[in-house]
């Protein structure tokens, strides 16, 4: 699962370098891998909004000082892993220390938003990552057929499937999937 250090020092150091690409959103570490990753469709983006909107009127209540926040790296160098989660709740005061990404200990919710082009990444890849970082929430949300699975427990023992128009228990909070849009 892990790769060695200095491998990935490299692959990192490789990824950082990597210049702006046209349609690619976000650059990601894995299996020993620079992964390109492409920039996502509106119903995707708005699936993001929608839900970090729920969970951030509802954060000052169960974890004051967090934010539900896309866009920043997820890193496990340990594991050999950087990733870009959708979205992630974690400590709004992360973002002011040193450092590049997240790290897995400051993330509570890792969110993803299946893509059409490999779904196989979201359903296996970051089950597999983001458990093993030990996150302790995944919410994946699959806009191809209007579905989502809630992973937790340790190890993601537990997975809660929904459909797009159910109010779902994510943890502490509870997020209602009406508003989500398939790609159609």
């Amino acid at each position: 699962m892990s790769i060695d250090p200095a491998a990935y020092a490299r692959l990192r150091e490789i990824a950082d370098e990597l210049p702006q690409v046209p349609g690619i959103s976000k650059i990601e570490i894995a299996d020993g891998e620079i992964v390109m990753m492409m920039s996502p469709v509106k119903q995707h983006e708005l699936a993001v909004i929608r839900i970090a909107r729920q969970l951030n009127e509802q954060l000052p209540r169960t974890h004051p000082g967090h934010i539900a926040h896309g866009g920043a790296d997820l890193e496990d160098a340990g594991l050999g892993r950087l990733r870009n989660p959708d979205l992630m709740v974690f400590p709004e005061a992360a973002m002011e220390t040193a450092g590049r990404a997240l790290q897995p200990h400051e993330v509570v919710l890792v969110m993803e938003v299946v893509s059409r082009s490999n779904p196989e990444n979201d359903y296996e890849n970051k089950v597999r990552d983001y458990a093993a970082m030990g996150i302790p929430l995944y919410l994946l949300v699959d806009p191809r057929d209007g579905t989502g699975i809630v992973h937790s427990q340790p190890g993601f023992a537990s997975r809660e499937k929904f459909v797009f128009g159910d109010t779902v228990t994510v943890g502490p909070w509870r997020v209602d999937t009406t508003g989500l849009r398939t790609y159609g």
